[in-house]
């Protein structure tokens, strides 16, 4: 007797082993229904902004197993780009809130950044109606200049460049929007591309215009462009930058292969 209690004990426990590693690595209830409920919001999203759906999707969810769930999602995924099913549930969020708040509440990142392009605004306006900044003294740059005249032109050349890159996110907040691709996340990317506009403004206004060939033609107009070009274009500024630091290590990593 002994003896089989501990057979169907051994097998009770095998059994048990073998029901754990199918929880672990099977697909959950959970994973199948938001599979479900993505594909619904997919459909939803292709059907009120007129988005060809390819009809593959239909068969697939007649079928309603798991690998037809899932390739009826990639399917969708395809038709909806570049919206995702993360974009359209944070936009369908904010149309379902209540309708008589208006968008700055609905939407804090499109209030923080007119506010903070209304910041710079006053800024340049500020700065550049000081004496202390004028093209004598821009044409000396941070090399040259000092003390409170430098700050002010610092912060003249900032408060453009930051106007340049709220000037682009505000338009790329604006065209999300219209196509469903805005996410929670693009806060927090927003935040680092405004830092990043400021510091290319200042690297375009600063430093490149150390290589014109004329330094007569350094002017307030012409570092004011730059430091716009700088704020709007830090992504492609950055990729520059980045495409020269991939040069140089690939000389050093060619000349010393070990």
């Amino acid at each position: 007797m002994s003896v089989t209690k501990t057979n169907v004990a051994k097998e009770n426990t095998s059994t048990t082993k073998i029901d754990a590693t199918k929880a672990v690595f099977g697909i959950s209830k959970e994973v199948t229904l938001e599979l479900s409920k993505e594909i619904n919001s997919m459909l939803s999203f292709a059907v009120y902004n007129g988005i060809i759906i390819n009809t593959e999707v239909n068969q697939l969810l007649q079928n309603s197993t798991v690998n037809d769930l899932i390739n009826a999602h990639n399917l969708l995924c395809k038709n909806i780009a570049p919206a995702t099913p993360k974009s359209i549930k944070f936009t369908k969020k904010l149309h379902q809130e209540n309708n008589q708040k208006s968008i700055f509440h609905k939407l804090p990142l499109l209030r923080n950044l007119v506010l903070l392009a209304v910041f710079f605004l006053i800024a340049y306006i500020a700065t550049g109606m000081s004496t202390q900044v004028n093209n004598n003294s821009l044409d000396q740059g941070i090399m040259n200049n000092s003390g409170f005249p430098l700050l002010l032109n610092i912060l003249y050349l900032s408060s453009i460049a930051g106007l340049g890159v709220l000037f682009y996110l505000l338009k790329e907040v604006s065209d999300s929007l219209k196509k469903g691709t805005l996410k929670p996340e693009n806060s927090i990317a927003y935040l680092t591309q405004i830092i990043l506009g400021i510091i290319a403004g200042l690297i375009m206004s600063e430093i490149i215009s150390f290589y014109i060939s004329d330094p007569q033609k350094i002017n307030l107009f012409n570092k004011s462009v730059l430091a716009l070009i700088g704020g709007f274009s830090s992504d492609a500024i950055f990729s520059i930058l980045q495409g020269i630091i991939n040069r140089i290590k690939g000389i050093f990593l060619t000349t010393n292969p070990s």
